[in-house]
């Protein structure tokens, strides 16, 4: 056996097959949910798998999931592994020409997607001749003609295994949006995406040692832990942690969509002990709601909540432990080119800035001698050794982001940083969306922490706008908490003056009804600039 994962998940279920694997709640209350044990989950996915291959997609060949949270997800994502099919995540907020994009790049020829995003699909279809076999999640869409029903392959799938043998080189391409720029596909081999995503089957301890060691430390050990990823799985981040949760033979629960009354109903109900979501955008709903409607929800098993691709500031965090002081919450730093990075630690803040403790494979260096910076001289974030192989279709932008050194392959993040000579990692933001400023750079990650700390504010991003003066000023775009008096630009910028330098100050601010992020909450910053540069006009 190899490190593939689904030769990885398959020994998992041998040694644990009626253990409960999967828990989806659509809402909570209304009987809506499905449970699958291990087994069960292990048979669904066979199903989906032969379905595939019946129809003829081939090993290396690319499927897209373009679905809400689900079982289905999962299990079309463990039916690709198994036929050695590539999984390829597609952004369900995309509209027609963007999906055209992603599946025209990624070279998709199959793909699973839900009735209700028929109409768009259907719209892509004409432009994308390659997309050959279609699966449809949900009622009957007149508008995708040949679409299978999903609940028709998977009735019409063998049930046992019978596959050809797998190899850790198989792939596993995450399409990131990022902030900027239209998506790109990072491909990762299953053995390192194992390693540097998964943790290599304990994200918290040593990494096993060879592919049946997994298998043996779950039969080994007890079970109890429930997995909650609450952003979309379409976001690398959530898929992966179910998977963490299936190395460890523990339960996942997963919602279709995040609701954050719904989210606490399940919290109390499957005891749910880990959590993972993304920044203040998913935990101040959670505060509010525990604050207000769900007050007395019983959070006591809950003992994690972790936050990656956002960071959850310190007044939000302080909220929630005041709520819930039994859970450790965990600002973790990664991203779809890396995995996962480091943690937090405790003294970050607007303060100190977001600190962390790297692992042993993450340096920051000079971007153009790729050797480690000095103390306290500002650098890019690094990783080596379990890295992509780069990004799917596109040779130039793989160039720039990873190379060879000293025998290891690494890969170049965007984010700009410093260490100290204590080896603490303090990441100022990412280089794109630095504000240049009178010959000064800020990084709007800086001040968001620093606005969010005011009582009133509820969100907000920073964005750089053109000025005649300093070449750009730095704007606050803002979302007011609920009731709020209306803040001041005066009132913003005596509240940061204790906590920022003055050339990071905001000269201008925008009240805004609400902060555009993705589903799973990462910053818009390409729309709070147009926001911001639209308001400096009038």
């Amino acid at each position: 056996m190899e490190y593939n994962l689904a030769d990885l998940f398959e020994s998992v279920v041998d040694v644990v097959p009626d253990r409960e694997a999967l828990v989806y709640v659509d809402r909570p209350g209304t009987g809506a949910e499905r449970r699958l044990t291990y087994a069960e989950l292990d048979a669904a996915a066979n199903r989906i798998a032969h379905h595939l291959l019946d129809s003829g997609i081939r090993p290396g060949e690319h499927l897209g999931l373009h679905l809400y949270n689900g079982v289905e997800y999962l299990q079309t994502v463990l039916a690709c592994l198994k036929a050695r099919v590539v999984p390829v995540n597609v952004n369900y907020r995309y509209v027609e020409e963007e999906l055209v994009y992603l599946y025209r790049d990624a070279d998709l020829v199959a793909l699973v997607f839900d009735a209700e995003f028929a109409d768009r699909v259907a719209g892509a279809l004409p432009r994308v001749p390659r997309l050959r076999h279609l699966l449809r999640v949900g009622p009957q869409a007149s508008s995708v003609p040949g679409a299978v029903a999903f609940a028709d392959a998977e009735a019409g799938g063998a049930p046992g295994r019978g596959f050809p043998a797998r190899s850790g080189d198989d792939q596993f391409i995450i399409y990131t949006g990022g902030t900027t720029g239209m998506p790109k596909g990072v491909m990762w081999r299953q053995e390192d995406l194992f390693f540097a995503g998964l943790g290599g089957g304990a994200p918290t301890g040593e990494a096993v040692k060879t592919p049946e060691e997994l298998a043996e430390r779950v039969a080994a050990g007890g079970h109890g832990i429930t997995f909650f990823p609450t952003p979309p799985l379409m976001h690398g981040t959530s898929t992966l942690t179910a998977f963490i949760g299936f190395n460890f033979g523990q339960r996942v629960v997963v919602h279709r969509k995040f609701v954050p009354e719904e989210v606490l109903r399940t919290v109390e109900k499957e005891k749910v002990t880990s959590m993972s979501l993304v920044g203040d955008a998913m935990l101040r709903p959670l505060i509010d709601a525990l604050s207000g409607p769900l007050k007395g929800t019983d959070c006591s098993a809950l003992f994690s909540v972790s936050s990656s691709g956002a960071i959850m500031s310190e007044t939000v965090r302080r909220q929630f432990r005041e709520l819930v002081p039994n859970a450790v919450l965990l600002n973790n730093f990664g991203s779809s080119e890396s995995g996962f990075n480091g943690t937090a630690t405790e003294d970050s803040g607007p303060e100190r800035g977001f600190r962390l403790r790297v692992n042993s494979r993450t340096r920051v260096v000079d971007p153009a001698t790729y050797e480690p910076v000095a103390t306290g001289e500002i650098g890019r974030v690094a990783q080596c050794g379990h890295v992509p192989l780069g990004y799917y279709n596109d040779p130039r932008k793989t160039a720039e982001t990873f190379f060879e050194k000293d025998g290891q392959r690494w890969v170049l993040l965007g984010d700009m940083a410093t260490v100290d000579e204590d080896g603490v990692v303090t990441v100022l933001g990412r280089g794109s969306q630095c504000i240049n400023t009178g010959g000064e750079k800020v990084y709007p990650e800086e001040v968001e922490q620093a606005l969010k700390a005011h009582p009133d504010v509820y969100d907000a991003l920073v964005a750089g706008v053109p000025d005649a003066t300093w070449g750009n000023h730095v704007a606050a775009v803002v979302q007011l908490r609920e009731g709020a008096a209306r803040l001041s630009l005066d009132d913003i910028q005596s509240h940061c003056r204790t906590r920022l330098a003055g050339y990071k100050i905001p000269r201008q601010l925008v009240i805004t009804d609400s902060v555009r992020r993705s589903p799973s909450g990462k910053a818009d910053y390409r729309w709070a600039r147009e926001v911001a540069v639209a308001a400096d006009q009038r």
